[in-house]
């Protein structure tokens, strides 16, 4: 991908920080994000940045993007419970605002599903806030280019980990906090009952996967995951080191249900092996 100028929302944070990266020495590249997760440490030279919530894109730009990676959600299932007004403001004011300034622009949208819609028999949205309208938004995406002839393709991520994620506090994701609390040399804590398992996938080949979806996807059903299932005591035990359980928590769903045949047609497959990551990362840490 080259010469083409790109919108990524979220670009501060920890997927779309990755992508201005890999995207940023050959296009143009703007990032509109609020903060609310991302960082400035996750900057990149060349990147424009903006700081403002989605639902003011109209307000901030007025040409056309050739790309719009529309990354900039709330994204935390299992918190979702507790933020329920942040998730709305987030995930349908904000979005219906990017959706409506690509149908005017003429962008391509590149949307980031969730794959949590794929549990319990496609019943997942049920789970909590974010599972609800995470799953609704690929509906109303779907739905409106039938209504208004949007060009768009639909992305789904499968529990990603790698550099820039966020290790801890409450919007930790599970590799990171582990990677985190065996630094501090302090137990691994597992929610109950840890027998859940999950398609981790590394963030690098998250956006590999973006970048070809974007130049060559069309439509939905475009899930990103690794064939690798793991558990998340199975997780937990790469790193030889004590775990302790925690409670269990209202949304955690007990396995994930892997969908990347359309994407695998496109020719991606993951390359990077969460053993080894994990591996790599203990070697590393003094």
């Amino acid at each position: 991908m080259r010469n083409k100028k790109i919108l990524i929302t979220g670009g501060a944070g920890f997927i779309g920080s990755n992508l201005c990266k890999k995207l940023v020495s050959e296009n143009e590249i703007f990032s509109l994000d609020n903060y609310s997760t991302g960082t400035v440490k996750n900057h990149h030279e060349g990147v424009k940045y903006i700081e403002a919530d989605t639902k003011e894109i109209s307000n901030i730009f007025s040409v056309r993007f050739d790309y719009v990676f529309h990354l900039g959600e709330y994204s935390r299932v299992e918190k979702s419970i507790d933020e329920y007004y942040k998730v709305w403001e987030y995930n349908v004011h904000g979005t219906n605002e990017v959706i409506k300034y690509c149908k005017k622009y003429d962008c391509k949208l590149i949307y980031a599903g969730s794959s949590t819609k794929y549990y319990n028999n496609n019943n997942g949205s049920k789970l909590t806030p974010y599972t609800f309208f995470k799953a609704q938004n690929t509906e109303l995406i779907n739905n409106y280019s039938k209504w208004y002839n949007l060009n768009y393709a639909i992305a789904y991520f499968y529990n990603v980990y790698g550099d820039n994620e966020i290790d801890q506090g409450e919007y930790s994701t599970v590799v990171g906090k582990f990677i985190n609390l065996f630094h501090k040399k302090e137990p691994l804590t597992i929610v109950k009952p840890g027998t859940q398992t999950r398609h981790f996938t590394n963030v690098n080949d998250i956006v590999e996967a973006l970048i070809l979806i974007a130049k060559k996807g069309k439509g939905d059903g475009y899930g990103i995951g690794s064939e690798e299932k793991m558990s998340i005591i199975e997780l937990a035990k790469l790193f030889k080191c004590e775990y302790k359980f925690i409670g269990e928590r209202v949304g955690n769903r007990k396995n994930s249900i892997l969908n990347n045949e359309k994407l695998y047609k496109l020719g991606w497959k993951a390359k990077t092996s969460i053993e080894d990551y994990i591996d790599k990362k203990i070697n590393s840490i003094d």
